[in-house]
């Protein structure tokens, strides 16, 4: 493959990345809780630098665009004020806690509710979860303490969609439970617009990029096909 193409088509595949992370930030942009993710992009100039500074031997590195592994922005939500009694944010780092049918899920989102059962559940139906890891009762009064609902510290927390993480816990929550207020979405709409046109003007770059490049083979083709061999 010409390496020109080569290097218009891993930036467009980027593009294509960071356009579909930001479609979905947008489309959660007023999701309680949700965190915003981020694909680092490395140049081979970047790339090439970051191995230099280390001291370590570069090897062989592509001259196209690298992704990065996704990365997410935990803890970007601004706290609001909702007056409901089972509305939860957390304040500081950590997950609240419910169990799915595919396990223990971890969640920033507390706009929890009161099920049929008389047990606090979040939208989904499934069942929010204390330090104990047990359901939690929701009182006669459509109550629950603040201090009964559990957080967790899940260090390298993994995105499974419907805003819902997994991994393992570990250590000592540092967060305190707000009753009477959510957190709210990591995602700045205006922001998440700018990049997404942004990204979209990088796409059609590496689209003319490639056209050009397709256009002069084509032409050098033509002109090697129609050379006298006689001449």
């Amino acid at each position: 493959m010409d390496l020109g193409l080569y290097i218009a088509a891993s930036g467009m595949v980027a593009e294509q990345v960071r356009q579909d992370q930001l479609a979905n930030d947008l489309s959660n942009a007023s999701t309680p809780g949700f965190q915003p993710d981020y694909s680092p992009q490395h140049s081979f100039g970047s790339v090439l630098l970051a191995n230099t500074e280390g001291g370590t031997p570069v090897g062989s590195v592509d001259e196209g665009v690298a992704l990065g592994k996704a990365v997410t922005e935990t803890g970007s939500g601004t706290l609001q004020e909702t007056g409901e009694p089972l509305d939860f944010a957390i304040e500081g780092s950590g997950f609240f806690a419910v169990r799915t049918a595919q396990g223990v899920r971890y969640t920033r989102d507390g706009q929890f509710t009161r099920s049929a059962q008389g047990v606090l559940t979040d939208a989904s139906g499934d069942p929010v979860l204390s330090a104990k890891g047990a359901q939690i009762k929701v009182g006669a009064a459509g109550t629950v303490p603040a201090n009964a609902v559990g957080v967790f510290e899940v260090p390298g927390a993994v995105k499974q969609g419907e805003n819902l993480y997994t991994g393992t816990p570990a250590g000592k929550p540092t967060g305190s439970v707000r009753q009477g207020s959510l957190e709210g979405s990591g995602v700045d709409p205006a922001n998440a617009m700018i990049e997404m046109i942004t990204s979209l003007r990088s796409f059609q770059s590496g689209q003319q990029a490639i056209q050009s490049i397709a256009q002069t083979l084509q032409e050098a083709a033509s002109q090697v096909g129609s050379m006298n061999p006689n001449a």
